[in-house]
């Protein structure tokens, strides 16, 4: 009988059968396509906050507001102290809803360039009511 350690292995080959990994061109697309999508994420990411700091001031500006003129100025006074500048008290739909209360609406785009003639369009609304809150 042999001993299986004593026989020397066979010949070895250079390269696997079968390589696994990545190329340096899969690399590169794929860098390409992180570094765009933060580009994208980090040019969207100040209309985000802007768009929440809305939502604040429209929530404050009907809480406070007794008709439609006191909300759209309690807007206002809002967007100063946040620095919205995307809309103004103008750009609000204030409904009177069943009960005496107000709806206070709106909407509105923001473009922003990504390179060239490629632009990103992002289209905010929101709605705050008596029933449902902010929405």
């Amino acid at each position: 009988m042999t001993n299986p350690s004593s026989r020397l292995p066979g010949p070895r080959r250079a390269y696997p059968a079968s390589q696994r990994g990545l190329s340096l061109l899969g690399l590169i697309v794929l860098g390409v396509i992180v570094v765009f999508g933060a580009l994208v994420t980090l040019k969207a990411f100040p209309t985000v906050t802007e768009y929440l700091a809305i939502k604040r001031a429209v929530v404050k500006a009907r809480a406070d507001g007794t008709d439609p003129q006191t909300i759209r100025n309690a807007f206002d006074r809002a967007a100063a102290i946040d620095d919205i500048t995307s809309i103004t008290g103008r750009d609000l739909r204030i409904l009177r809803e069943p009960g005496g209360s107000f709806s206070v609406s709106f909407e509105y785009e923001k473009k922003i360039p990504i390179a060239g003639p490629a632009s990103l369009l992002l289209e905010y609304r929101g709605d705050v009511s008596q029933a449902g809150g902010a929405k």
